[in-house]
């Protein structure tokens, strides 16, 4: 595969917001997004489906593509930031323009739900994508301090972004010791799962396979990470990588349960590969940024995670 770098954001560069997936339930947020863009010194593009509503969509399927080809189009337009996630980017993927956004590579920032759109752009075009912070809730919820100043420096900066490890009290930790690199590719575990079987899953034999998810009970992680086993996805990675699992508990009126950790224990503790776990990365004010496509090396036994080049030319 041939991986694609996009351009570095410089400041008065446009950035375009977009909402390929569901929209926020307050719209006056949109506007606070905008404020926060240029009061750091950028201009903003709003597609123009923005803030339309269909069910829990951001428009209709039409209207979203829409949206995504005009901001990859347009010359002026250097990086497109999601609003947020949701759900419905996978129902866009058999009617994505790939050539579009090959000839006109550009960054492109969000997860949870995104992850349909990352997937598929990288399989179709190998262009690095950013799986982190969006503006909604992220960017406007208190975002900690140390995942904002990496999502800037690693969109504006082409040198190497160097050694990840932990914010705060949130420390890396390992399930399986051991030093490996691969490409990253993963997200959301849901919406990861539900692309398996199609085209627009890239290659992941050899992957550092990046895994998130929040608001799934143990037995939904479980029925996830079985498929995940049964594909011979976990078995043929490299590595793995589990960023937070927010709010993935057993529910306390069941008796008879597995917990979060011992799903985990079942499926990855008897793998033969490292495997790092509470990684700050997901639904978590800690979310930090990663780019998608790009090598990374793992280093479960010091716990860290490393980039040994730049995500941005």
């Amino acid at each position: 595969m041939k991986i694609l770098k996009p351009r570095k954001l410089n400041k008065k560069d446009v950035i375009g917001l977009i909402s390929p997936a569901s929209s926020p339930v307050d719209l006056s947020k949109i506007e606070d997004s905008v404020s926060y863009l240029e009061k750091l010194g950028y201009s903003v593009a709003l597609g123009k489906n923005v803030g339309k509503i269909s069910g829990y969509l951001a428009g209709t399927d039409q209207e979203r593509v829409d949206d995504l080809h005009d901001m990859f189009m347009k010359k002026e337009i250097k990086a497109i930031f999601c609003i947020r996630g949701g759900f419905g980017s996978g129902r866009l993927l058999d009617k994505i323009d790939y050539n579009l956004i090959k000839k006109n590579p550009k960054i492109l920032v969000g997860y949870s739900d995104i992850t349909a759109l990352q997937m598929a752009i990288l399989k179709k075009v190998g262009l690095i994508t950013f799986a982190g912070p969006m503006l909604l809730p992220d960017f406007l919820n208190e975002i900690h301090p140390s995942a904002e100043e990496l999502f800037w420096k690693t969109l504006t900066s082409n040198k190497k972004i160097g050694k990840i490890k932990s914010i705060g009290d949130k420390k890396i930790q390992f399930l399986k010791k051991g030093k490996i690199k691969g490409i990253l590719i993963g997200g959301n575990l849901s919406t990861f799962v539900s692309l398996i079987g199609s085209d627009y899953l890239p290659k992941l034999d050899k992957c550092i396979l990046l895994l998130e998810e929040t608001c799934e009970p143990p037995y939904k992680i479980d029925r996830m990470f079985n498929q995940l086993r049964l594909s011979g996805i976990f078995e043929n990675s490299n590595g793995i990588l589990l960023g937070a699992f927010n709010d993935c508990l057993e529910n306390n009126t069941e008796k008879n349960t597995l917990t979060l950790g011992e799903v985990i224990q079942d499926y990855l503790g008897d793998l033969k590969k490292p495997v790092l776990y509470n990684l700050c990365h997901g639904h978590i004010k800690e979310n930090l940024i990663l780019p998608i496509g790009l090598n990374v090396k793992i280093n479960s036994s010091k716990n860290y995670i490393e980039f040994a080049e730049n995500a941005v030319i």
